[in-house]
């Protein structure tokens, strides 16, 4: 039984962070109550840094209230702890010191002998590294992940928490910005999603727009419709798309109902943007882990500003959605992927079992620890799976290779 656990989350947020950190208080407590619990301060930094909260008797009490909340009450970061010159950039450690032995000595001088870690592919690979560290070198501590990540791209899971959370709140946030359709004649609204290799979100998100339309009664004979509601495209990194025939399709949508809308992955067509502004001497962010900070490359404003022009729009409006969906409170499906997930965290802990936890696509689905070598980051959504199939026939979307 482990005397002394920690906790962390790490990476960007997701809809489940604090539910999972509540998770596993509330289940410690009520199994293992005697077995004290910290959480690190923004993730890896924190356990670098060695700063960390206690849970007092007080948070174990009012644990089940973190399920109500976005975000994370340990804050995050993005530390990867291979990387070592941007740790000592950081200031995390001392020039010529190993990230990760500074983390296994922190955590053995704090006693700590099981660490649960949050997040998503960054972070997985990351508790990975630490992980084998350990091993290698003699340390007695097990790490356990559970997979955050709106992308829903962590290798071999099906399902990541926060996924169906951001999915529903994506949708949301869009049944508003539509209606901004009304208010300029010839409006092109592009729906940004985040989804950086994968367009899990994007495809999701607009699964559950559709969804969202069935259900409403409109007023056809006086101009709410559910053609100026309805989403003419959906663009995603996995599928090729030409721009002229999304121009041609854009403009047939224009002329017939006065608006186009088009929810489109902020991975989509970033590499060619990319490689275009490298062309012009230009640089592009790229953060710890790098990756292309695809914030200020812009794919939604790029695409807006390239189709306007092809299609004849009056105004365009670009809305992005991540920030408004990552950082909400977890729904109902989520709730119940992250109770699953805790309940096993705090058993593998006491049997001693290491892992990132989640349903294994290569085991039949089952709930379990899978091993950290086979983890890995960027997996690709399916678009041939029958809920996105029918979406895009839905909508009436054609091959627009």
């Amino acid at each position: 039984m482990p005397k002394k656990v920690a906790l962390l989350t790490a990476g960007g947020l997701a809809p489940c962070l604090s539910s999972a950190v509540g998770g596993l208080i509330q289940r410690y407590s009520e199994i293992l109550p005697e077995t004290e619990i910290i959480g690190f301060t923004n993730g890896y930094d924190g356990l670098l840094r060695k700063s960390f909260i206690t849970v007092t008797p007080e948070v174990r009490q009012n644990a089940h209230l973190l399920h109500g909340f976005g975000g994370s009450p340990l804050g995050n970061s993005r530390v990867k702890l291979t990387n070592v010159k941007d740790c000592v950039k950081k200031g995390l450690v001392k020039e010529g010191q190993n990230p990760l032995h500074v983390a296994a000595e922190n955590l053995k001088e704090l006693g700590v002998e099981v660490l649960h870690t949050i997040g998503g592919d960054d972070t997985s690979l990351t508790a990975a590294d630490l992980a084998k560290y350990l091993h290698e070198n003699g340390y007695e501590l097990t790490v356990i992940g559970l997979p955050k990540t709106v992308d829903n791209d962590v290798s071999p899971i099906v399902q990541t928490l926060g996924a169906y959370t951001a999915a529903e709140h994506g949708a949301n946030f869009f049944l508003n910005v539509v209606g901004e359709t009304s208010a300029n004649p010839g409006m092109l609204i592009v729906h940004e999603v985040m989804g950086r290799n994968c367009g899990y979100l994007t495809a999701r998100t607009a699964y559950e727009y559709n969804k969202l339309i069935k259900r409403i009664s409109f007023v056809d004979s006086f101009g709410i419709s559910s053609n100026t509601y309805g989403v003419d495209a959906v663009l995603i990194p996995e599928v090729e798309f030409d721009l002229n025939k999304l121009a041609a399709l854009l403009k047939d949508k224009l002329a017939k109902n006065d608006c186009a809308k088009i929810f489109i992955s902020e991975g989509a067509g970033a590499a060619g943007i990319v490689k275009e502004l490298e062309s012009k001497g230009l640089e592009v962010p790229r953060d710890a882990f790098g990756h292309v900070k695809l914030d200020k490359v812009n794919v939604g404003q790029w695409h807006a500003d390239t189709l306007s022009g092809m299609i004849g729009a009056g105004k365009v409006l670009v809305q992005k959605s991540g920030y408004y969906a990552r950082a909400a409170r977890p729904n109902i499906h989520d709730i119940m992927l992250i109770k699953s997930m805790t309940d096993l965290a705090v058993e593998m802990a006491v049997a001693g079992i290491p892992g990132i936890l989640g349903h294994d696509e290569e085991r039949n689905g089952v709930l379990r620890a899978i091993e950290f070598t086979r983890i890995k980051g960027g997996k690709p959504f399916d678009p041939n799976v029958d809920w996105f199939k029918t979406l895009l026939k839905d909508i009436g979307q054609p091959d627009l290779k």
